[in-house]
């Protein structure tokens, strides 16, 4: 262990919240560290780590979930943009507003597709390439994995 305070309700709200959402990881991180907090499929127990600012290096990630079928057709497409991290979807700037992009519009290398709400931090996904948005795979709120297929991009 590397010594960091830690609060164990602190730990047991954020493996609730990782249960509320279904994400599988969540890290919280501050000046003295951070606290990682992983689930695995069900049956496994939460993993929890503190690691400290040094040796914040990335670490493996856990297994994941089974995936639906279509998820996995998703994420093999050539065009598939996928989430570069965990958090929560949001397809347009603010509510109410009209979307970035939708299905069939064309799009500019760069363009901004949507936002993905992460530690409070909105952090703008844009197309990796110009083409047509075929389809659009995620809801707005929704909270998505490290490397879920969001879009299709041909």
């Amino acid at each position: 262990m590397s010594g960091l305070p830690f609060d164990p309700e602190a730990i047991r709200a954020l493996a609730a919240l990782l249960k509320e959402t279904g994400l599988t990881e969540i890290e919280v991180a501050q000046k003295e560290g951070s606290i990682r907090v992983a689930r695995q499929p069900p049956g496994g127990a939460p993993i929890v780590a503190a690691v400290p600012p040094a040796a914040a290096t990335s670490a493996a990630a856990p297994p994941s979930l089974p995936t639906a079928p279509e998820a996995e057709d998703a994420a093999a497409h050539p065009g598939a943009i996928k989430s570069p991290m965990v958090g929560v979807v949001y397809l347009a700037p603010e509510p109410g507003a009209a979307p970035f992009v939708m299905a069939g519009q064309e799009i500019e290398a760069g363009q901004t597709l949507l936002l993905i709400e992460a530690m409070k931090t909105f952090n703008q996904i844009k197309a990796p390439k110009a083409g047509r948005l075929a389809r659009v795979l995620v809801q707005s709120g929704t909270p998505v994995e490290y490397g879920e297929p969001l879009m299709i991009l041909e």
